[in-house]
């Protein structure tokens, strides 16, 4: 039985794990983690990065869950809703982050496991998400079902600033009838 519980969060309850969200992010991007950020990551840009979070789950574009052990944030994933009429049916993951600390104990799996439910839950039978190619997040996406479709030269920098190929990757929930 896991050790951590995990949490849709709702706009209304986002400031109660807004620091750990930003403690979370910082980890992420001193570990080295290609998540839009570049190594001289100041408290400003958190700010302003969970701000965009905030609105978006404020205005339904966006669902975020947390890994929690006890009031600690151990991880968290995000689910990016297609707003176009003629996408209603897909779905982005983003930032599927882990404090470095609390890795291999299945909080990446089951943040994506609730994301994935909750996304077929709204009909979006189509999952896509981009990540560092050739990291240790490929095999991950693969063993969850994801299929890799190509890569990205010079996509993004890593939080050193050295551009890198990013691999997409897309999921479908539920075949077309």
């Amino acid at each position: 039985m896991p050790d951590f519980d995990l949490k849709r969060i709702a706009a209304a309850d986002f400031p109660r794990y807004r620091a750990g969200l930003a403690e979370l992010l910082r980890d992420s991007v001193d570990g080295g983690a290609s998540v839009g950020f570049l190594a001289d990551l100041d408290d400003a840009e958190i700010a302003a990065y969970w701000d965009e979070v905030a609105d978006g789950l404020g205005q339904g574009k966006v669902s975020l869950w947390v890994a929690l052990e006890g009031s600690e944030v151990l991880g968290s994933v995000q689910l990016a809703l297609a707003t176009k009429r003629n996408g209603l049916n897909r779905a982005e993951v983003q930032k599927l982050l882990v404090l470095r600390g609390t890795r291999r104990r299945g909080i990446a799996r089951r943040l994506m496991e609730a994301l994935e439910a909750h996304a077929a839950g709204l009909g979006r039978g189509l999952l896509h998400l981009d990540t560092l190619a050739g990291s240790e997040a490929e095999p991950f996406y693969r063993r969850l079902g994801y299929q890799r479709v190509g890569e990205i030269p010079d996509y993004a920098a890593n939080p050193d600033g050295r551009y890198h190929p990013t691999a997409l990757y897309y999921k479908q929930l539920r075949s077309r009838p």
